[in-house]
Parts: structure tokens; C-alpha cells; sequence
């Protein structure tokens, strides 16, 4: 009895060791593939912080960290009188600014509309939103430049080679697979609350603005983040529909410093790309609890 409970306290005990083993190792691997990643995807970015410091002005043999860092760039970049480059950096922040509160405000009320009305047309709008989705932007330039230049011979601020014919743009391109976004985490709020708002003697704008509202703030802020993102680090359509430098946002203005054969200016770009950075991280900083909280409810009720 004693050999047997000995040779089971013994197997027992390789089996533990066993499982504990095959964990260390599992752990082990994540780490590695981890610290891979990481490494991959933070490259780039350390390649681009030593450019800009980096008073050789080159790509060539650049390092993370270089040899005589110096704010040269820097300098250069604000000391050029054919580089605006705070006017280009307000020209993003207004129109992706401005772009993102259109775009909540018209996807959060068709949203709604969609999601808690019944009405003729309704699924056919949905179909719809998710075909219009499906052609590249590239496909429609031809149209967006006919529809800007009819457009501003009666509005000129939304015409060609202006901001607000930018926004215009963006707002009607971002409306579609955003509201169908948007109406799926409706749909998971329980039609309970609407009614009981009704019976307590609410309206339906009163209902939507005091109970449903605060409820959708994740999806706001995922919503918003992605939107405000897309938009002030777009280059095509800013570069097809705005032609002079007063009007150029960052993405533009800064493709000039390499799309001269002759004087690439690399440095200068990699310090114009850190000052760009700076927005996106704010409104991310700013937004990042409601931002998690949005994905994680997303990715369970979805």
C-alpha cells in the first residue's frame, strides 16, 4: 500500500511539475512574441524621433538615438517663410475638429432613427449605407470635384481649394458605415428605458437627450477618436482638392519637404511629423477611458 501511494504521490507530482513547465514555456513565448511586436512596431516611430533631432538632415545611417542631437530641424521648420506649418497644423485641427462634431451629430440622430423607429424604407437605407461603403474614395474623386466646383459657384466656402468644401467631404464619406456602427450598439440598449421615459411623461427628443445619450458616450469617443484620426491624417483628398499653401493641412504641407528631388529634407519632415503627433495624442489622452470602455462593450455585445 505504501509503494502504491508512493508511485501515486510520485506521478502526481511529474504531472504537476509537467503542467508547470508547460506554462513557464507558454509564458516564456508570449513574452518573446510580445517584446517582438513591441519592438516592431515602435521602430518606426524611434526612427522618426531620431531623424528629427538628427542635425544631418538624412536618412541615410540614421539611428534612434543620434550622435549630436540638436533642435536644428526644428528651427528650420519654423524659421521657413514658404512653411507654415502652425497654419497647416490649425488647418487639420479645424477640419477634423469640425469634421468629427458634424459627423457625431448627423450619425448619432440617423442612429436613432434607425434603430429605434419603424418606417417604409428602412431597411432599405441600411442596405443601402453598406453598398455605398464598398466603392473606394478614389472611385468617387471625379464626382467630388464636379459636385465642389458646381458647389461653390453658389456657396463659395465649400467649393474647390477650400476647408469647408474639405469638410463637406469628409462628413458625407464618414456618415454611412459610422451610423450602421453606431445603430448596432443601439440596438443592444434595452427598449425598456425608452418606454418607461414615456410613461413618466418624456418625449422622444427628451428621451434621447436625458436617458439614451449618456449611455452611448463609449461609442461617441470610439466614434469620434477614429473619425478625428482619419481625417487629419488623410492625404488624398486634401492633396486632389486644395491648391494653395494657405489652405494645405499638415499631411500636405509636410509632403512637400520630400517631394523636391533635389532637397529632401528629411529631418525637417520627421520634426513636422512629431509636432502632428501631438494633436491626435491629446484627443487620445482625453478620451482614452471612454474610448476602452467602447471597445471592450463593443466586443462583448457585438
Amino acid at each position: 500500500m505504501n509503494q502504491v501511494a508512493q508511485s501515486r504521490t510520485k506521478l502526481k507530482s511529474d504531472r504537476d511539475g509537467m503542467v508547470v513547465a508547460h506554462r513557464t514555456r507558454g509564458m516564456v513565448l508570449r513574452f518573446i512574441i510580445l517584446v517582438l511586436a513591441s519592438m516592431f512596431a515602435l521602430y518606426p516611430m524611434l526612427i522618426v524621433v531620431g531623424a528629427a533631432f538628427d542635425p544631418h538632415n538624412t536618412l541615410v545611417g540614421a539611428r534612434i538615438i543620434p550622435q549630436n542631437p540638436s533642435l536644428d530641424n526644428f528651427a528650420l521648420l519654423f524659421s521657413g517663410s514658404q512653411t507654415p506649418i502652425l497654419r497647416w497644423l490649425l488647418n487639420s485641427i479645424l477640419v477634423s475638429g469640425i469634421s468629427t462634431i458634424i459627423v457625431l451629430t448627423l450619425t448619432t440622430l440617423a442612429a436613432y432613427s434607425l434603430s429605434r423607429f419603424r418606417f417604409r424604407g428602412r431597411r432599405t437605407t441600411l442596405t443601402l449605407m453598406l453598398v455605398v461603403q464598398v466603392f473606394p474614395t478614389v472611385a468617387s474623386l471625379v464626382a467630388f470635384y464636379l459636385l465642389l466646383d458646381q458647389l461653390g459657384n453658389i456657396i463659395p466656402i465649400l467649393g474647390l481649394n477650400t476647408l469647408g468644401g474639405l469638410i463637406l467631404l469628409y462628413c458625407s464619406s464618414a456618415l454611412g458605415a459610422n451610423a450602421f456602427l453606431m445603430k448596432g450598439y443601439f440596438d443592444t440598449i434595452p427598449r425598456e428605458l425608452d418606454e418607461s421615459a414615456k410613461v413618466d411623461g418624456a418625449g422622444e427628443w427628451t428621451t434621447f437627450t436625458s436617458i439614451i445619450l449618456p449611455l452611448i458616450r463609449p461609442i461617441l469617443a470610439v466614434i469620434g477618436i477614429l473619425t478625428f484620426i482619419g481625417t487629419f491624417n488623410d492625404f488624398l483628398l486634401p492633396r486632389v482638392f486644395l491648391r494653395d499653401a494657405e489652405v494645405y493641412t499638415l499631411a500636405v504641407g509636410l509632403s512637400t519637404f520630400i517631394g523636391n528631388n533635389f532637397a529632401v529634407n528629411w529631418g525637417v519632415f520627421a520634426a513636422g511629423a512629431l509636432i502632428g503627433a501631438l494633436p491626435i495624442t491629446v484627443v487620445f489622452l482625453l478620451l482614452q477611458t471612454q474610448f476602452i470602455s467602447g471597445l471592450a462593450q463593443g466586443a462583448v455585445k457585438g
